[in-house]
């Protein structure tokens, strides 16, 4: 008991502090840089911009007007809009805002809804850029975000460059968010990012593969990159802007979705888990990834073999520890005192709200299910542009 209890433990930590540790480390001591190129050599690509839309009429007025204002030159930039089985106003609103774009605005209409891998193999028929832009209608973008979201293919080992999304509100969303970012930049400088931003991100046209059903594009988009022989970098400058998932249950159930989609993806490509064809790469997928995803059933595992060892030294006081954690997270989830306003509160609600939710998935994934059709979270619309 001993041994399943240390070893349930030690994967934890290593899952969520080791691991970042580690790759700080190494990010520092031993970096893969980008290949520089002279500024005469670089110039705009033409891009296509794909954008999955159902029943999206409420936050699509503030994306155009963002769109609008991107500073990339126009005359390289066409946008594509599919509409997946939209019941709303959605077609006839980008229909009557395309005369008045300063950009080329492709709508493209699918009756039926199909899910977001049809919607996306559809758009990319309508897409002549070099560059292929994946991003959702709920973010804005900054101004210069998607010139900078370009630049790494100045490198031609560079094969698909992830942006930031920056989440306003939601402790639990927005935590979770910040944590990312710093792993996806870490593990940038050391070779590889092990998942893109679904919301904002971008794929050099050749190497974009048809999405297939049930999988993450955004993480399938990385994994079909580093597949072929490229990088998949992060780029801190391309950053958006979203405000958090209104409810705690949309975020949890959000969440069990993208999990789902995740692990789906995950055991899609295991050959990329081969440390000695893929290197680096092969450890970040394996601990970001597996090792985070196995986390539950570590603290599953830590809490019935400290249940047995209780009456034993010290182990006592370890599992009055965990159930005071579990305890802490779920008084902050009723609300109990303001926890849900204290940083101890939130990291606890955060922690088993995110770990219940890979569990979910586990479940669901190994029932046989599958997830393709998305319903858009439920956003507020951000007031004025980033």
């Amino acid at each position: 008991m001993k041994i399943i209890f240390w070893t349930s433990l030690l994967g934890v930590v290593y899952a969520y502090f080791l691991y970042p540790a580690l790759l700080a480390v190494l990010a520092r001591l031993a970096a893969r840089p980008r290949l520089p190129v002279p500024a005469s050599e670089q110039g705009p690509q033409t891009v296509s911009m794909v954008i999955p839309v159902h029943n999206e009429e409420r936050v699509l007025p503030a994306k155009l007007d963002n769109l609008a204002a991107l500073d990339y030159p126009p005359d390289r930039l066409q946008v594509v809009f599919v509409s997946d089985g939209s019941t709303d106003g959605t077609l006839k609103l980008l229909h009557d805002a395309a005369p008045n774009l300063p950009f080329r605005l492709s709508v493209v209409e699918v009756p039926e809804r199909a899910g977001k891998a049809h919607a996306l193999n559809t758009g990319l028929e309508a897409a002549d850029g070099r560059i292929i832009v994946f991003t959702d209608a709920s973010i804005l973008l900054e101004p210069g975000a998607v010139s900078a979201l370009l630049r790494p293919f100045a490198d031609p080992r560079v094969g698909c460059v992830s942006g930031e999304d920056h989440i306003a509100g939601g402790a639990g969303e927005g935590l979770y968010g910040r944590y990312e970012l710093y792993l996806r930049n870490q593990e940038s400088a050391v070779a590889s990012i092990v998942g893109a931003s679904g919301s904002f991100y971008a794929q050099r046209r050749d190497l974009v593969q048809p999405f297939q059903p049930g999988l993450a594009p955004d993480f399938l988009s990385v994994l079909n990159t580093v597949e072929q022989g490229y990088r998949a970098l992060t780029e801190p400058a391309a950053r958006g802007h979203m405000t958090a998932v209104a409810r705690p249950e949309q975020e949890f159930q959000r969440k069990v979705r993208t999990l789902l989609r995740g692990i789906a993806t995950l055991f899609a490509k295991p050959a990329l888990l081969n440390p000695l064809r893929y290197g680096r790469f092969a450890w970040l997928l394996l601990s970001h990834k597996l090792v985070r995803w196995l986390v539950p059933f570590m603290l599953i595992a830590a809490i019935l073999s400290n249940l047995a060892l209780a009456d034993r030294g010290g182990y006592g006081v370890l599992l009055a520890l965990q159930i005071g954690f579990y305890a802490l997270a779920a008084l902050a989830y009723r609300g109990v005192a303001g926890l849900q306003d204290t940083a101890p509160g939130r990291v606890a609600l955060f922690f088993v709200m995110v770990n219940a939710a890979i569990l979910v998935a586990w479940i669901r994934y190994l029932k046989g299910e599958r997830q393709e059709l998305w319903t858009p979270s439920e956003r507020s619309v951000i007031k004025g542009a980033p």
